[in-house]
């Protein structure tokens, strides 16, 4: 029996720290709530996703090699995720800053992914210098990467020789990195993950709806677009086949951060478990909706 490629986290990896506020909020108000510091970044989101649904995973990222990049790297891998192939350096480790209103949406939010940004090419160094060793000549598995990467970063993995038969997904890692990803996609296509409004930045309209957003993505290049829109209907198009469309049921918010990193994975380990694609979507709004329901202590 052939042995499956491990799947490919590339982006961001770092620390988040999220403030849940239990008050409506208005700027520079102190209002009362909740601290927490979680492993986060939108590659690093998924992978851990991808190590609880049983996948093997590795992710690819920059983590300083500072105390707190030590940690991570120890928490990394006691989740399950591949670390092997992570860069290390002394720049400090990245951080992800979010403040949540009391329903769990994104308040206010800073990515700091300067380490990340600058390291650039040299993420995924490990693919160029043959270090997966039980993988001959290219890598054929998937390769997921988030829209924290440069414009510059996302091209020179689509041209490196080493990725020419795997699968690429791609991922924004938020609204305002969505639009790093639409010169890729009409020139690579691939697989796209994205909410509504991010499909409305790469393709620079509006949509009534996650079912006309994905099918325009898929006639704007993407192979097969998946586009959420919070507890409204998501939708998958993929060229050549029926879009399909599923409605979340109601729930109750207490976060939304990592939702949709969490949506992906699921969606994409189920159909690599053979899951139908109606199947897959609603695996995937199964695991998104215990994500955002979820009481973190």
């Amino acid at each position: 029996m052939k042995t499956r490629a491990p799947l490919l986290c590339i982006g961001s990896a770092m620390w988040d720290i999220i403030a849940h506020s239990s008050r409506d909020l208005r700027p520079g108000f102190d209002v009362p709530g909740r601290i927490e510091r979680r492993m986060g970044g939108v590659a690093l989101n998924i992978a851990l996703e991808f190590a609880r649904q049983g996948q093997a995973v590795e992710i690819m990222s920059y983590i300083g090699n500072d105390p707190t990049g030590d940690a991570l790297v120890a928490e990394i891998a006691n989740a399950g995720v591949g670390t092997a192939f992570l860069t290390r350096g002394d720049a400090p480790t990245d951080t992800y800053l979010a403040v949540e209103d009391p329903d769990g949406e994104v308040f206010a939010a800073i990515a700091d992914c300067a380490a990340l940004e600058r390291t650039g090419e040299g993420v995924f160094a490990p693919l160029r210098n043959g270090l997966f060793s039980s993988i001959p000549d290219t890598y054929s598995g998937h390769i997921i990467a988030d829209g924290n990467l440069p414009e510059a970063t996302l091209r020179a993995l689509l041209s490196t020789p080493e990725t020419a038969s795997a699968t690429m997904v791609f991922v924004p890692a938020s609204p305002g990195k969505a639009s790093r990803l639409a010169p890729v996609i009409e020139a690579h296509g691939g697989r796209l993950y994205v909410n509504r409004t991010e499909a409305e930045i790469i393709l620079a309209q509006g949509f009534s709806s996650a079912i006309d957003a994905a099918e325009a993505l898929t006639e704007a290049g993407a192979d097969t677009a998946i586009v959420t829109d919070g507890p409204r209907t998501a939708a998958v198009s993929t060229n050549g086949q029926p879009t399909i469309s599923q409605t979340p049921p109601p729930t109750e918010a207490h976060t939304t951060t990592g939702a949709g990193d969490i949506f992906l994975a699921a969606h994409l380990s189920a159909e690599l478990n053979g899951a139908s694609p109606n199947a897959a979507l609603a695996a995937a709004i199964v695991a998104s909706c215990n994500h955002i329901s979820s009481l973190k202590d």
